[in-house]
């Protein structure tokens, strides 16, 4: 079970660098930074003993007089100390700069001499400013580096993320309407928002750390190999050795369970979110059975439960730092009463800790790392679960792109099955020619609707097959199958935007000409422009069309079917929940958008299909009567029996 969970996440760690893939020279320069903030780093830590060792007293008396006497001095293990560490600085960073005796001489920008030592017995200030220009080069150096290193992984991680973001929303809308069906709404906007937003925090300050700190570590790991073999001082690398494995140890114990901890949480949030969206998509049914504190119950509820696995990825999480400085503090701690216990010098001592105290934060940074993304493993882990969950409709790489209607819409032998061995549709069969209008009714639940998902292609077909002038729908491309086909269903769906807009949909590229042509058939125009709606077509619908009356949006959607123009028509009855008089006005603009077209329509009050050129009679998923009004009338059976009491009512 172990080794299952490491592939799992090893495969998950391999998926999210597919997507940092396509930005790789941006990263490739943020790795380069990396690199030189590391080797900075270095340099600035090579330097810091020598500053030290600059300002402690030499004993080493400055001789004046003639120039034979000068040089006695030289003779002093100190001063030849000095001497040796300037000869290696020198030669290690290719300063312009050149000893003789116990004078230095820089040879550029400017020539100028200066002792190495001065009256006092310290090293002269010249040098000390020296060393002190090169620590803020090297330190500038750093500083820049990690800037364009941090801008540059930061930058990677974001658009990584944001193509992470793009990708399953993409894989959403392209599923089945039975993907929708059988998935929470509130779920899927907690997997879209919350973990992809989890993964956006976690992997673009996850990547900055990972192509950063271990570099700095490097460089403080070398700065302590050369340390303390410059002053046979091995100590500090048994302090390390030992050290290192108790820090790392209990942040990948503690990673481990955070990302079990978080993944459950994040399954938490997704029910807050879905409990949200159907309070607030129900608001109407909320506030008419008065059950606002009953609703507020049931979100304490499912916020409780998130709130204390929240809680208890917390308590983890915040003991990962307070570990590591413990561990850290106790090395530090028994290493400098090491160092004194055998007279080490401030010196040597500094050569020793500055980089130990140097590489604290990138450890530091890497243990944070680690845990973030145990965190957003857990994000990670959901999101692919949900990409893998394939339940859009295929389409055959040969499918055949159809760009007229010519012949006839043929059902032959169909059943469907929402669920396995439960048909809502048994052995179907019916032709619907070119120019005819086909009604189908029913009692709820009898497959009406399922019929005409059919037919566009919402679902498969369990057996048999749907064809348009012969060609089956699955072997067609399922955008020119759409552009044969305009729907309108009892429920508008009006989105966010303008009325133009909102007409325009799915025909992007319609003038504004085009537009209200199709209001005007649509009988839309004179509600548009009568003053109710202060702009006109550029007049804000809302959330759901909340702005506009239900005859209204009604009308908005037959009139963006006219606009697109279809040659078959699918309508789920429109006018079944309007009053009278714009029942009226939404079924005349129905009677336009039907001219010159082939109809399926499902039919809730029979008065309007009087006219149909066949009316299928469904009863349990199979045709039950066939025929047109006038036949089905005087057959005396289901349809006329429906007929008689919708008449009554």
């Amino acid at each position: 079970m172990s080794r299952t969970r490491h592939l799992s996440t090893a495969a998950t760690y391999w998926r999210l660098l597919g997507y940092v893939k396509p930005y790789w020279k941006v990263l490739t320069v943020g790795i380069i930074a990396g690199l030189l903030v590391g080797s900075s780093l270095f340099v600035t830590l090579m330097l810091l003993p020598q500053m030290v060792g600059a300002v402690e007293p030499t004993n080493v008396v400055s001789v004046s007089g003639p120039k034979e006497e000068k040089t006695a001095g030289l003779e002093d293990p100190k001063l030849q100390k000095i001497l040796g560490q300037a000869a290696t600085a020198i030669r290690q960073f290719h300063l312009p700069a050149e000893i003789k005796g116990r004078t230095v001489t820089l040879t550029w920008p400017v020539r100028y001499s200066f002792d190495i030592v001065d009256q006092r017995g310290f090293m002269a200030w010249q040098l000390v400013a020296l060393y002190g220009a090169f620590f803020i080069l090297a330190w500038l150096v750093k500083n820049v580096a990690h800037y364009i290193n941090g801008f540059c992984t930061r930058y990677v991680g974001t658009r990584a993320v944001a193509d992470l973001r793009e990708d399953i929303f993409k894989h959403v809308t392209n599923q089945s309407l039975q993907f929708f069906s059988g998935t929470d709404t509130g779920t899927l906007i907690s997997r879209c928002t919350n973990d992809t937003s989890v993964l956006e925090y976690s992997v673009s300050h996850s990547i900055e750390d990972l192509t950063n700190a271990p570099l700095q570590i490097l460089g403080c790991l070398c700065a302590i190999v050369i340390s303390c073999r410059q002053y046979e001082n091995h100590a500090l690398l048994l302090f390390a050795l030992a050290g290192v494995p108790l820090l790392v140890l209990p942040v990948m114990i503690l990673g481990r369970k955070i990302r079990k901890i978080y993944k459950k949480s994040y399954a938490h949030i997704a029910q807050v979110f879905a409990r949200m969206h159907e309070v607030f998509t129900g608001i109407s049914a909320v506030k008419a059975f008065h059950t606002e504190d009953t609703e507020l119950e049931r979100f304490k509820l499912v916020n409780k439960l998130y709130v204390k696995q929240m809680v208890r990825g917390i308590r983890l999480h915040m003991l990962v730092s307070p570990t590591m400085e413990l561990i850290s503090v106790i090395a530090a701690l028994l290493f400098m009463v090491y160092s004194y216990s055998r007279g080490v010098t401030l010196s040597e001592l500094t050569a020793l800790l500055a980089p130990i105290y140097m590489a604290y934060r990138p450890i530091k940074d890497l243990a944070k790392v680690f845990t973030a993304l145990q965190k957003s493993m857990a994000g990670a882990d959901r999101f692919f679960e949900l990409i893998d969950k394939d339940m859009a409709l295929p389409e055959k790489s040969d499918a055949v792109e159809k760009k007229s209607f010519d012949n006839a819409i043929a059902v032959n032998n169909v059943s469907f099955a929402y669920v396995e061995e439960q048909n809502v549709l048994s052995d179907l069969n019916f032709e619907i020619k070119k120019g005819e209008m086909v009604a189908v009714v029913g009692e709820t639940g009898s497959g009406k609707s399922t019929i005409a998902n059919l037919i566009a292609r919402f679902y498969d077909a369990t057996s048999g097959s749907v064809t348009i002038d012969g060609i089956d729908v699955r072997d067609m491309k399922i955008d020119s199958l759409r552009r044969l086909i305009g729907i309108v269903g009892q429920v508008p769906v009006i989105f966010n935007g303008t009325i133009a807009e909102n007409i325009a949909y799915g025909t992007p590229d319609a003038t504004r000409e085009e537009i209200e042509a199709a209001a005007r058939l649509a009988n839309a125009h004179e509600f548009i422009i009568n003053g109710n709606h202060a702009e006109g077509y550029d007049s804000q619908c809302g959330e759901n069309g909340c702005r506009l009356s239900g005859g209204e949006k009604q009308r908005l959607i037959i009139a963006r079917a006219i606009l697109r123009n279809p040659p078959i028509l699918l309508l789920d009855e429109a006018t079944s929940a309007l009053d009278t008089v714009t029942e009226r006005m939404v079924q005349n603009a129905l009677n336009k958008a039907m001219e010159n077209r082939t109809v399926f329509a499902i039919a809730h009050r029979l008065a309007t299909i009087r006219h149909a050129n066949r009316i299928l009679v469904i009863r349990k998923g199979r045709i039950a009567e066939v025929g047109n009004h006038d036949e089905l009338m005087a057959a005396n059976g289901i349809y006329r029996h429906l007929y008689d009491t919708q008449f009554t009512k």
